[in-house]
């Protein structure tokens, strides 16, 4: 596939990814999301707009994010040279914000008062929260019950930046949930309300939305390697639970054939259902979630099965519709981690490289152990950390039974 016009033809008019993607939407929504497509379109490609978006990553996000050398890691478990895309150090500490301040700045365009949206491991919720109060707009962000006591650090930056954060408590009480709660506000308050989702998922614009925001992370990362190497990484990889992170960091890799792609899941505690969130390398089949249509977690009789994974922002039972795409093309190689696995490479790069890596960042640096003897001396390899794990610390602690209060 030719990739040099990648992003004019995908998603097409209809938002669709080949055979995923789409908008099915309740029929009072319908011209909310037209709205959205055509501000977006209109708005976003206008010279004012991203002059102001490159001024707010430049002189607030604190973009570029760097390129750096895990020197010692490499030496501990690899063949090849490690290196990490340190989307931890983006203001707000996650990826999260490249997307958020760029719908922030698109609902001051359409004039809207509101934003709001669902989260998992609350690092959308905190980049939201962050955008609504640099733009002076009211935010509300939905949460699940279980997300909330995994990720309070994270629930209590929320509020102290003026989001309204709401407990979700139907259904197992995580993000599915939550984008349930989301899309029903959303619904009610359409008029003066963007619902920010926090993934590259759901009905189109969103995806498409989503993925253009965070394509800086590729874009940094392809001229960041080049300029300390004077080549290409000869693999890139990264976590996957909706896909932002992940498709941002592909994106300007897209035409390299030689550049090997991983997207690392949710491996959980086992391969039963309701043991893990491996909706591309394990069980996902092709339906309709959240208003897209992409593969996820479902029984036979197409009812959704819940998704579990220790890091809160992996355990969505769906992907979104490009990465669905990417599966059924063979561009990106879907692969899983455990729980177990996730929490002994946080702590690997903690104690190694002095960095703390967020659990979802800590899938992709877990699956190096897999990787590393298919690599060669000489070989490269980029991780993008997602996030810090910060938020992720106490929990950590918990699991391995050590008391830090």
């Amino acid at each position: 596939m030719d990739f040099k016009r990648y992003l004019k033809e995908y998603p097409n008019k209809e938002g669709r990814f080949g055979k995923f993607g789409g908008a099915y939407l309740p029929e009072e929504l319908v011209p909310a999301f037209a709205e959205i497509n055509e501000a977006y379109l209109t708005i976003c490609h206008s010279s004012q707009f991203i002059n102001e978006l490159r001024r707010i990553r430049r002189e607030f996000q604190g973009r570029p994010t760097p390129v750096y050398h895990c020197e010692r890691l490499s030496r501990k478990i690899g063949n090849c040279q490690i290196y990490l895309k340190r989307e931890d150090l983006n203001h707000s500490g996650a990826h999260k914000l490249n997307h958020c301040m760029g719908e922030g700045l698109l609902a001051k365009f359409m004039g809207k008062k509101r934003i709001i949206a669902e989260t998992g491991a609350g690092q959308h919720g905190v980049a939201l929260a962050t955008a609504a109060a640099f733009f002076g707009l009211d935010c509300t962000i939905y949460m699940g019950e279980v997300d909330i006591k995994k990720q309070a650090p994270n629930v209590a930056r929320m509020k102290v930046l003026g989001a309204k954060v709401v407990p979700v408590s139907r259904g197992a009480k995580t993000l599915k949930e939550a984008v349930d709660a989301a899309f029903e506000d959303y619904l009610a308050n359409y008029k003066e309300t963007i619902y920010c989702i926090g993934s590259a998922l759901g009905p189109h614009p969103f995806p498409m939305m989503v993925r253009d925001f965070q394509t800086v992370v590729g874009i940094e990362a392809r001229e960041q390697f080049s300029e300390m190497t004077g080549f290409l990484p000869d693999v890139v990889t990264a976590c996957l639970g909706g896909g932002s992170n992940a498709i941002g960091t592909f994106y300007d890799f897209h035409n390299d054939a030689e550049v090997k792609k991983f997207c690392v899941e949710g491996g959980g505690r086992g391969d039963a259902d309701g043991d893990n969130a491996k909706t591309l390398s394990g069980a996902g089949t092709p339906g309709i979630l959240h208003g897209a249509y992409s593969y996820l977690l479902q029984d036979q009789d197409g009812q959704v099965v819940e998704a579990y994974s220790i890091s809160a922002g992996l355990d969505y039972p769906g992907v979104g519709p490009e990465h669905s795409y990417f599966k059924d093309q063979g561009i990106v190689t879907y692969v899983s981690v455990t729980d177990k696995e996730a929490l002994a490479a946080f702590q690997r790069l903690s104690r190694i490289e002095g960095i703390i890596p967020a659990l979802e960042s800590s899938h992709a640096l877990a699956y190096l152990e897999k990787l590393m003897p298919e690599t060669k001396a000489g070989e490269n390899v980029v991780v993008c950390l997602s996030g810090r794990g910060d938020k992720d610390v106490q929990m950590v602690a918990k699991e391995l039974g050590e008391d830090i209060a």
